[in-house]
């Protein structure tokens, strides 16, 4: 019951985050993290990301069905689903839709992993995933061919989605995306881009590839700056 609390402090904090943020606006985006093998706790559909309490928060099973909770279960939890089934290593999820990243999505356009090292070493690269409808069994499908080998994906004309190891570093590839689209929009404002060439992107997924073995060694904890909120039953 402590870590599930834990997890609920996380969500509304992380939901306030993107709020704050401009990432989301009135009830759009959505947030979820794995509780076990068989349930997840996610945000609950039509209540905004910067005003959710500890107790909107909803526990699902892995087919997205209410286990516990008095709100209705997010539109999109088939997209959380997809991303827990295919990915074992990734223990929470991030939707939301900032407005630099979500306008590349607009427009149909992919980020370019080799214009920002950070993007390959953070990111992998951020594909462009065909559009289907919200809140449709269809959107997950258009994101499966994409989710084993990526961990940032534009959605089109829709947003984007992130996931992690944990409900931080989700977050946290959320601002990385926004923030190498804000990059990538400049150059074009400019009228240039100077992009890496293929071994100079070979050597940054070798940099990569040591980084994630090393931080694989240190376990997750609990964010210490997370407000001590009671949860009202």
């Amino acid at each position: 019951m402590r870590r599930e609390i834990r997890y609920r402090q996380e969500l509304v904090h992380f939901g306030k985050l993107l709020h704050e943020h401009g990432y989301v606006a009135a009830t759009n985006g959505n947030l979820s993290v794995r509780l076990d093998g068989q349930s997840l706790l996610v945000t609950p559909t039509s209540v905004s990301k910067g005003m959710m309490r500890l107790q909107d928060l909803i526990v699902v099973d892995m087919g997205g069905r209410n286990l516990a909770g008095r709100g209705s279960v997010t539109s999109e939890i088939a997209m959380h689903v997809l991303i827990y089934r295919m990915r074992s290593d990734m223990n929470a999820a991030v939707h939301a839709h900032p407005p630099v990243a979500t306008g590349y999505a607009a427009a149909g356009i992919p980020l370019k992993p080799a214009l920002v090292c950070e993007a390959v070493i953070g990111l992998r690269g951020v594909p462009l995933a065909p559009y289907a409808t919200p809140g449709t069994a269809d959107l997950a499908d258009t994101l499966r061919p994409l989710v084993p080998e990526h961990e940032a994906i534009l959605i089109a004309n829709h947003g984007v989605v992130t996931y992690g190891e944990d409900l931080l570093r989700a977050y946290l590839k959320m601002e990385l995306v926004e923030h190498f689209a804000t990059i990538s929009l400049v150059t074009k404002l400019l009228g240039q881009e100077h992009l890496l060439n293929a071994e100079e992107m070979e050597r940054l997924r070798e940099h990569r590839q040591h980084r994630s073995k090393k931080s694989s060694h240190f376990p997750n904890a609990a964010p210490s700056f997370l407000p001590q909120e009671r949860m009202l039953l």
